[in-house]
């Protein structure tokens, strides 16, 4: 059927969706962020559709970092659990989740289902 997800999303996890990671980050806490969210989902199916996809991410990412992205202010946050050393670290580039990190994700699970 044409609404139905290829073979390959049926089996997949989401964890899946984040590898490779992306080659720049904003901020020194943001690859921990990326690791959080591919360790907390990688038992999770791919969902069948992009909105229940984005909609996990941003439930996955709000249990990880601890605020909702769609609606956080500012364009940064700090989070101790991702400090490892360095001048920004443990910092999470809000706007580089917003615009690029998130779209990546989505944009690979549109791929994988074929939308």
């Amino acid at each position: 059927m044409a609404n139905e997800a290829p073979d390959d999303a049926a089996i997949a996890t989401m964890a899946v969706l984040f590898d490779p990671e992306p080659g720049t980050w904003g901020l020194r806490g943001d690859p921990y962020v990326w690791r959080a969210l591919r360790d907390r989902l990688s038992g999770t199916d791919v969902p069948p559709s992009v909105d229940e996809v984005t909609a996990l991410l941003r439930e996955a990412f709000g249990e990880v970092v601890g605020l909702d992205l769609a609606d956080a202010e500012g364009s940064a946050v700090y989070r101790e659990q991702y400090a490892h050393g360095g001048m920004s670290s443990g910092m999470i580039h809000l706007d580089t989740w917003r615009r690029h990190l998130m779209p990546l994700l989505v944009e690979r699970a549109r791929a994988l289902l074929g939308r």
